[in-house]
């Protein structure tokens, strides 16, 4: 039998049938941590639209496609999120439009960070099944790069714009093995870039992580992205890279948990909801690179995914928490 509405106490209308997107309700002593950490600390997570972040972002279990139209708004009301990482245009580029419709959803002092196309980073085009099939003449072409990615997203986020991330997939056994040969063609590349106030560079293989590499960053005021992801360097070798390169801002991508593949990760942590396997040694290594950061007076920008520990706003949270701590 079809149930019959109230005649004389309807129930509201919920935010998920009205199209509106509610973000879950703050306590004060979040709003409290958020002020001791301060404006130079950037937390965030990679994307926005997961139905398994109720009650931790938002008020209801909206569905993804809903979060990824209207979400972005609820996201950005959360004190402890004040960026987010834009993964879709590793994917392909986005139209100016698109990123100015992002600005206009989030407050004045929130960033973004921005992947580059795939088509920037990786030397090969992909056939059937994956498999490579031939050289990518869009490789490193600082023309393609400007023109579908740089340009468009600074110029559309304008004042929101934050990082620009160029993540390098692994480059294969030849570039390996030549590692200067990556990191001369890296610096006539960067070189080539309009000068914006934040580029950063993310490296998956540890071999082409050199002297050299870090001399063609020191050259263009470019940014290692420390990365934590099985396939990269380890925290401790990319520290002494940031170092190398001296106090400057700090931009981390916390992609995977070491144990697991991205798949194995999807699988076990779906659908996002709580923390399931804390990797406390990452976390206190991220801490105490932010405070580095802080405490030089630079900004810090963090973007957790939820491949690392279960849930990507659980992780920025307590890595705030551990911010705060050592801060105390």
């Amino acid at each position: 039998m079809e149930q019959q509405l109230s005649l004389f106490s309807p129930e509201p209308e919920s935010p998920a049938k009205s199209g509106g997107v509610g973000g879950v309700a703050v306590s004060d002593a979040t709003h409290l941590l958020a002020q001791r950490l301060g404006p130079l600390l950037r937390l965030g997570t990679s994307s926005w639209s997961f139905p398994g972040w109720k009650g931790t972002v938002y008020d209801d279990a909206y569905d993804e496609t809903t979060l990824a139209r209207s979400g972005l708004a609820a996201y950005a009301a959360h004190p402890l999120l004040r960026t987010v990482s834009i993964d879709r245009t590793y994917y392909g580029p986005l139209e100016p439009s698109d990123y100015e419709d992002y600005a206009r959803r989030v407050p004045e002092d929130f960033r973004f960070m921005v992947k580059a196309p795939a088509d920037c980073t990786t030397p090969w085009l992909r056939g059937a099944g994956g498999q490579p099939a031939g050289d990518n003449p869009r490789f490193l072409d600082p023309k393609f790069a400007c023109e579908t990615f740089v340009l468009p997203a600074s110029e559309g986020l304008g004042g929101n714009c934050g990082p620009l991330v160029f993540q390098f997939p692994p480059q294969g056994r030849q570039a390996s093995r030549h590692p200067r040969q990556f990191a001369d063609r890296l610096f006539e590349f960067l070189s080539r870039l309009p000068r914006l106030p934040l580029y950063a560079v993310e490296l998956r293989d540890a071999p082409l992580m050199t002297d050299t590499y870090v001399e063609a960053l020191r050259a263009t005021s470019v940014r290692h992205c420390v990365s934590v992801h099985p396939k990269a360097a380890t925290l401790r070798d990319q520290a002494d890279v940031l170092a190398a390169l001296g106090p400057s801002p700090l931009v981390v991508r916390w992609n995977l948990n070491p144990a697991h593949t991205y798949a194995e990760a999807k699988e076990r942590y779906a659908p996002f909801d709580r923390l399931q396997e804390e990797d406390l040694a990452s976390r206190d290594s991220l801490a105490r690179l932010c405070v580095r950061a802080l405490q030089a007076g630079q900004p810090a920008w963090l973007v957790a995914n939820n491949k690392a520990e279960g849930s990507a706003p659980l992780s920025a949270f307590a890595l705030a928490g551990a911010v705060d701590r050592l801060l105390s």
